[in-house]
């Protein structure tokens, strides 16, 4: 990347972050172009230059969040393609930690995210994750039924971020050994940890 593109690209990740703060106290809406000029310290000119909409500027930013997401932990996107994952992976720490390190690290962020999660649109990202990992992973166990996988997938999805927006909410002063363990306690009964009492 020559000194213009980094130029360019950090520019739009100053766009990015601001649209993120804004998102904390405003309704997609009700954001302007100039709200997100002030913030990001850019002129009206440059938003243009880099976007046609708020709403464009939103899309790349959902797009920014989730290829950090998955760049954060040791997954690599070709796994996913090649379909190479172990079957518990959604309820094991290799998956787990590296998960709740990037919720810590961004986790003003994860909840300004998660509680624009319709605006954000993750529908293909989520559809991507299910055809690839959840109906493989849970054939090897013998469902074989797309209904039941969506629901179980659902059920352990909104479990986990049932957590996660708790442990948000408590400042994440529970330890992410602690908050890993308790995850797959909900799921694994039969799972041994150091952490339990």
């Amino acid at each position: 990347m020559n000194k213009s593109e980094a130029k360019f690209y950090n520019t739009s990740l100053k766009m990015n972050e601001a649209l993120l703060e804004l998102l904390k106290n405003k309704n997609i809406n009700n954001i302007s172009v100039a709200e997100i000029c002030r913030k990001a310290k850019v002129n009206r000119s440059t938003f243009y230059t880099h976007y046609n909409s708020v709403y464009e500027l939103l899309h790349e930013t959902r797009d920014n969040f989730m290829k950090s997401f998955l760049e954060s932990y040791s997954l690599k996107i070709e796994e996913l393609e090649k379909n190479e994952m172990n079957e518990s992976m959604f309820v094991s720490p290799q998956y787990l930690i590296p998960y709740l390190e990037f919720v810590l690290k961004n986790k003003s962020f994860f909840k300004v995210f998660v509680d624009n999660i319709g605006i954000f649109n993750v529908g293909d990202f989520y559809n991507s994750l299910f055809e690839k990992l959840w109906i493989p992973a849970c054939k090897k166990y013998g469902v074989t039924d797309k209904k039941i996988i969506n629901y179980m997938a659902k059920f352990y999805l909104s479990g986990m971020m049932a957590i996660i927006l708790d442990w948000i909410n408590n400042d994440c002063k529970d330890d992410i050994d602690f908050i890993c363990n308790t995850i797959i306690l909900c799921v694994r009964p039969d799972w041994k940890t150091s952490v339990e009492s």
